[in-house]
């Protein structure tokens, strides 16, 4: 059963890594979270490492932009790994011409790749970073066009695994919601970001360089709100968690607008589930 804790400050005595999910847990993606990069930044303090791993599907430096503009402290992190870091890697074995589902904001995915984007019609291979206009559009919306691509046989490279995520107080779609459609129709889905071992291994890497030596993994600790995603990559790659409950399955154990721990308890054991900690929001 998982202990409640009131600041990560309890805890970080034990680690000598962090790797703390973004979205969901720094910020909701409009405004930081102040209490949770001021946790980071004392950890860091005490002598921890801490390295954001984030299922955002464009390059860390395009992360880190980010991160400043809504008021997230550098302080607050050493390092940050992207799955859009580690998905080009896929894109760089996949072939050449490729169709797009996504924006315009993601296209720095491709820098500096050998990548042609063509129409759907032209391409051997798709792409996805996101819905076309997540702020009106719906997965199921795009059934029929993913069921051509599928006739085709097209792979689907997944820049972003999540399914949802926080936007303010709202919860929109993201390129994971896509895939999993895509998939069900018996679609070839290929993925690098949480919950699978790429993002993690170039997270420890990148912590092993940060601290010039080899890290046990019983030295790193995880924090994330994402049961699909940041649970369950955490988890299978063998780390302790902190689960962070006010995020996207707030809805699952929140009574009369706070968590309800023996609810919270019932959706950790019915999803298998086993972190170490919890709280409402990092502090």
């Amino acid at each position: 059963m998982a202990k409640r804790i009131d600041t990560l400050n309890e805890i970080t005595q034990g680690y000598d890594v962090i790797l703390s999910d973004v979205w969901g847990v720094l910020h909701n993606g409009i405004d930081a979270f102040p209490a949770a990069g001021e946790a980071l930044s004392q950890a860091r303090a005490d002598g921890v490492s801490v390295v954001l791993i984030t299922n955002a599907s464009r390059p860390s430096d395009r992360v880190k932009i980010m991160l400043d503009q809504i008021g997230v402290p550098e302080t607050a992190y050493d390092a940050i790994v992207s799955s859009g870091d580690v998905t080009r890697k896929l894109i760089e074995k996949a072939p050449r011409r490729a169709f797009l589902i996504g924006q315009s904001q993601d296209l720095s995915l491709f820098q500096g790749l050998d990548v042609e984007l063509v129409p759907a019609d032209e391409a051997d291979a798709i792409i996805c970073t996101g819905l076309f206009n997540d702020e009106e559009e719906q997965p199921e919306d795009y059934r029929g066009m993913l069921e051509g691509l599928n006739q085709r046989g097209l792979p689907m490279i997944v820049a972003n695994p999540d399914l949802i995520v926080e936007r303010g107080h709202r919860l929109v779609p993201c390129a994971g919601a896509l895939a999993a459609i895509y998939a069900e129709m018996g679609g070839e889905t290929r993925y690098a970001g949480k919950p699978h071992n790429p993002i993690y291994e170039a997270a420890l890497a990148k912590a092993q360089e940060i601290r010039g030596a080899e890290i046990d993994r019983s030295r790193i600790i995880a924090i994330g709100d994402g049961m699909p995603t940041d649970v369950r990559g955490a988890l299978s790659f063998g780390l302790d968690l902190l689960y962070v409950s006010g995020g996207i399955h707030a809805a699952e154990y929140t009574n009369d607008g706070k968590t309800d721990e023996t609810m919270l308890n019932a959706y950790l054991e019915r999803e298998a589930a086993t972190p170490k900690w919890w709280m409402p929001r990092l502090a």
